[in-house]
């Protein structure tokens, strides 16, 4: 102050004009510092109250946090205990499954070697009964080998004995004879006892067939025909027939054993039947009738 007045006094005239303004820039100077100040003031009490409001905010988060990491945690536990619970369960089904599966796999080598020793065994008795069966084939082989060792002999034998009796037949036909029947027509082979027929029958040339009459009114069927014996003598070896063809009856009196009887049937034959007894007993008689194989032909054919 006392230079402002120094220079006031000493400067009367200049200073005069200048001072009013720098009261009033100082006013304003400090009015604004105290504007700035207020503003500051201001600011300052409401970033404080923000400050305030942002540390209860913190507060209710940490809180909140806090509950949410018990929460979080709790639930952690939760999560841990069941995947714990899960791990056990797992565990326990795996080893269940183990144990399963290995029953299962003891089971099927158990069934596949039970099947593979039934097979074996079964193969041992099929091979058992074929070599049984092949035993018995060797064996019936064997026995037919023998068998027709023996045939080849037994033939060898029948061959001998179908040249004897062919042998015989042959003599047994050279024996037999041909008479003169009673129509005057020439008979075949006459045959006198049942081995000489048979000599007749192996020459094919007619059909034989043996009968045993006994006396009587009675008529017999012998073939085709019909005989009846009317009369007989042993002593004389004679007897006398009446025969029936195709209703016709023809008497034959007094014929002798061994003479050819001969009759016609015309619708059959061209050649005479034949009629040979050889033997007259007290009763009955005993023969055979031939019948010629040359038939007749039937009218039409051969046309």
């Amino acid at each position: 102050m006392s230079d402002l007045s120094l220079n006031h006094q000493s400067q009367p005239e200049k200073s005069g004009p200048a001072w009013p303004w720098a009261h009033i820039v100082l006013a304003l100077g400090v009015v604004a510092c105290l504007g700035v100040a207020l503003y500051l003031h201001a600011g300052m009490l409401s970033l404080r109250m923000e400050t305030q409001t942002l540390a209860r905010e913190i507060a209710s988060l940490r809180q909140t946090l806090a509950v949410s990491d018990v929460s979080h945690s709790q639930s952690l536990a939760d999560v841990r205990a069941a995947i714990d619970e899960a791990k056990k369960e797992t565990a326990s089904s795996v080893e269940n499954t183990r144990r399963e599966a290995r029953k299962q796999a003891q089971a099927i080598a158990s069934g596949m070697k039970s099947s593979i020793e039934q097979s074996q065994a079964a193969q041992a008795e099929q091979a058992k009964a074929l070599e049984m069966q092949l035993s018995e084939i060797r064996s019936e082989t064997k026995e037919a080998s023998s068998r027709l060792t023996d045939i080849t002999a037994q033939v060898g034998t029948v061959k001998t004995s179908v040249d004897a009796n062919r042998g015989e037949l042959d003599r047994t036909i050279a024996d037999l004879r041909r008479m003169t029947g009673d129509l005057g027509v020439m008979s075949g082979l006459i045959a006198t006892n049942s081995r000489e027929l048979q000599a007749l029958r192996e020459l094919g040339e007619r059909d034989y067939y043996e009968f045993t009459l006994t006396k009587g009114k009675t008529l017999h069927k012998v073939a085709d025909i019909q005989v009846a014996v009317k009369k007989m003598d042993p002593k004389k070896n004679r007897f006398t027939l009446e025969i029936v063809a195709e209703d016709k009856r023809v008497e034959k009196r007094d014929r002798n054993v061994n003479e050819p009887v001969q009759f016609y049937v015309v619708s059959k034959a061209r050649q005479p039947y034949e009629l040979v007894v050889n033997e007259v007993r007290k009763d009955q008689i005993v023969g055979y009738l031939a019948v010629p194989k040359m038939k007749m032909a039937r009218r039409g054919e051969g046309d």
